[in-house]
């Protein structure tokens, strides 16, 4: 999506507010950009590793903005900040992924910082930026990405003949292939609890199942690109060629470790959980770029956290300050990005090139691939056109229910496709969003 064109149309809250919100309102507007005066105490949760320590450096460096630092259990956390914002005692800030800031904003429990934000925009990939802008307003500010690449058992595709595939039709080959010299062996893995795949696969297809249009958003399950993703969902799973190990399963890793799943689309935070957990086929994996739908075209997706602005921050300036320090300071980021800090994060600054080449674990890969130049391209490819609409955590929710039908062959995925459209659109409907199908 242009953001440019976007905001063009949406510049006000109150027509923001049409389409995350309908008629309930939405969080507190941003009035200005003018930086408040004085001392100022911020209170921010995270649960991400690493990031207490840059808080110290922050308030050594800003005795004007001292930020509070609280350490959070991502599965609990987004239940206690909707209980914490409807106290009135929500933190200025929370660590957010991009589809429940999505939500909280539709449900008015945000900030609008449009504003305010605007000069930190240009230190963002668009895609990231995309990620705190749904509806063309601003409620935080770009944290980390997660562009999606590939790792593959370069010993395992030698010995069943097979390459690196750069496409999704190349890689139902490999998988089709590999089965004919191994009949256990499969090419890829979808757990039944997690429609990531699909997610993904719709995102690189340049599918957009919300959309802005005008005063309302535009649901597009059921479009030529999303069916074009669902297609290739379909074929792994009608042709045996994936495996369904669950990422609740402590044992999970086997499926790749002793050689029964070849292949994994992945990103930089899961690196180091490889190196720890996969001490038979060490230095067996190389890194390649994710498979494309179009090589002239190539896109790909990306997860996106966030740093969102609670409802109720009496400073948000000041946070939307902090928030761009820690994800796109050089000193932060040189920090954050070191393997010793734990933090798993990778820049959505739109150069993250000077942090790469630390956070690939050499002894991981066989060295026959360029790890960093297979990560920034990752990186560059990030399909801008996603967006995250004001209900994608419930829609991702019910999505869930019907993905374990589909893995199961209870379902197809184009049935579950079409279920998904309907109930968006009702559900969107249903909160007073304007909604219709995409034309």
């Amino acid at each position: 999506m242009n953001n440019t064109r976007t905001r063009a149309i949406f510049a006000g809250a109150a027509a923001a507010s049409l389409l995350l919100v309908g008629c309930s309102g939405g969080g507190s507007e941003d009035k200005t950009a003018a930086r408040s005066e004085g001392k100022v105490k911020l209170e921010f949760w995270s649960w991400t590793e690493g990031i207490e320590s840059q808080v110290k450096v922050w308030n050594k460096a800003h005795p004007e903005t001292q930020v509070t630092f609280s350490q959070q259990a991502g599965d609990t956390v987004y239940q206690k900040l909707r209980a914490a914002v409807k106290a009135g005692n929500a933190p200025c800030l929370s660590k957010m992924d991009g589809m429940n800031l999505a939500s909280f904003a539709a449900d008015g429990l945000l900030t609008d910082i449009t504003k305010t934000a605007a000069p930190y925009q240009a230190k963002y990939a668009e895609a990231a930026w995309n990620a705190v802008n749904p509806g063309g307003t601003t409620f935080g500010i770009p944290l980390g990405s997660s562009p999606l690449f590939t790792a593959y058992r370069a010993d395992l595709f030698q010995k069943y003949g097979v390459q690196a595939p750069t496409t999704w039709d190349e890689l139902i080959a490999a998988g089709k292939k590999a089965r004919m010299k191994n009949k256990n062996v499969k090419v890829f893995n979808m757990a039944g609890e997690d429609p990531s795949t699909l997610v993904d696969l719709s995102w690189q297809a340049g599918a957009q199942w919300y959309k802005v249009a005008d005063d309302h958003w535009e649901i597009g399950f059921t479009s030529p690109a999303a069916l074009k993703a669902g297609d290739i969902v379909q074929q792994l799973i009608d042709n045996d060629l994936a495996s369904n190990a669950s990422y609740a399963d402590p044992g999970v890793f086997k499926t790749w470790d002793l050689g029964k799943t070849i292949l994994m689309t992945t990103s930089t935070w899961q690196l180091p959980i490889y190196n720890t957990n996969f001490p038979k086929s060490k230095g067996k994996w190389q890194l390649a770029d994710a498979p494309v739908f179009d090589t002239a075209k190539p896109q790909t997706s990306s997860n996106f956290d966030t740093t969102a602005v609670l409802k109720g921050c009496k400073n948000p300036d000041r946070a939307a300050e902090f928030a761009a320090w820690l994800s796109s300071s050089k000193e932060s980021l040189t920090a954050l990005t070191d393997p010793a800090s734990k933090s798993g994060l990778f820049p959505a600054v739109a150069d993250p090139s000077p942090y790469v080449g630390k956070i690939i674990p050499a002894e991981m890969f066989n060295g026959k691939s360029d790890g960093a130049k297979v990560i920034t391209t990752a990186a560059s490819r990030v399909g801008t056109q996603w967006q995250y609409g004001p209900d994608y955590a419930p829609m991702y929710a019910e999505m869930q229910k019907q993905w374990g039908q589909v893995i199961k062959k209870d379902l197809t995925v184009k049935d579950m496709l079409t279920h998904m459209q309907k109930w968006t659109l009702d559900d969107l409907k249903g909160k007073g969003i304007k909604a219709a199908a995409a034309g």
